[in-house]
């Protein structure tokens, strides 16, 4: 038998990954780039193209470590991001566990242009709230976007803010980030920032009992949000005007639920910020354009 090469290994996981039809989306949408950063990390080697090193040889006890890895994703039908306690934003790395979902988010794209061009000039937003931060990658970025700000980062989950708590220290922002036990704004007290960014629960009720077991591995508090996905985005709208400065932005993300929103609010002028994806999966609105509530 020929000796395991990282290509062989990879083209081998991906035929198992997709006939086991296992579900993707929790850092790759598909059975060869799940392979491919399954059998890289087992391999002890960082994610990314595998071609350059396709041909190169791999020993047996490599081999052995790649296929149990994706015997195990098979097996468990644990997102791989468990598995390796990762998840990657871009370029970026978090640590995850069972006790946040897999960060996912189309404003980490609109973290890295800075908001643009809603935020005009980046040295104005010294205060930022990161709503249902989850494992705080968010507020990360946002504070590394803005380089001046505070961000406050706020979960009703202590679990979920211990995760955030992991990555806030590994990224050595602890003296910027702060991290909040609150139900959405119900700890902010009257607090007041320049930009406000969530990426709260938004699956309705009927996704949520047709969810694949991957998705159902993640913390149902942090994905189910009622009857029509939006009784999260429902709340954040009636408060969020009063926890926004003069000429603030709110910024949420709503997964598919653009249509039900824009019934529910049919004078509100939401933006939708177009993604590589598509659009409709993010709103921006200026804080004058809120509900006064």
């Amino acid at each position: 038998m020929a000796p395991a090469t990282v290509g062989s290994l990879v083209l081998q996981a991906a035929e198992r990954l997709e006939a086991a039809a296992v579900t993707f989306g929790h850092g790759t949408t598909n059975a060869l780039d799940e392979a491919a950063w399954l059998v890289l990390r087992a391999l002890g080697r960082p994610p990314g193209d595998v071609a350059p090193i396709a041909h190169e040889a791999v020993d047996a006890s490599g081999a052995r470590a790649a296929r149990a890895l994706v015997a195990r994703r098979i097996r468990t039908r644990k997102p791989a991001a468990y598995l390796l306690n990762e998840a990657w934003l871009g370029p970026d790395r978090f640590y995850v566990d069972e006790r946040v979902i897999v960060p996912r988010s189309f404003i980490a794209e609109m973290a890295r242009t800075r908001f643009a061009p809603w935020v005009k000039d980046p040295a104005s937003v010294t205060t930022a709230l990161d709503l249902c931060t989850g494992s705080g990658c968010l507020a990360i970025l946002l504070a590394r976007a803005f380089p001046k700000a505070k961000v406050d980062a706020a979960d009703l989950s202590p679990d979920a803010l211990a995760v955030a708590a992991t990555n806030v220290g590994a990224y050595r922002l602890g003296r910027r980030v702060r991290l909040v036990e609150s139900d959405l704004f119900g700890a902010l007290g009257g607090r007041t920032y320049d930009l406000l960014v969530s990426n709260p629960p938004y699956v309705n009720a009927a996704s949520m009992r047709r969810l694949p077991e991957e998705y159902r591995r993640e913390p149902a508090l942090a994905l189910a949000s009622g009857p029509d996905g939006l009784l999260h985005t429902r709340r954040i709208l009636a408060e969020a005007r009063r926890h926004l400065n003069p000429g603030g932005f709110l910024v949420v993300e709503i997964g598919h639920n653009r249509r039900a929103l824009q019934r529910a609010y049919p004078r509100l002028p939401f933006a939708w910020p177009a993604f590589a994806a598509g659009d409709g999966f993010v709103f921006v609105l200026p804080r004058e354009a809120l509900p006064s509530g």
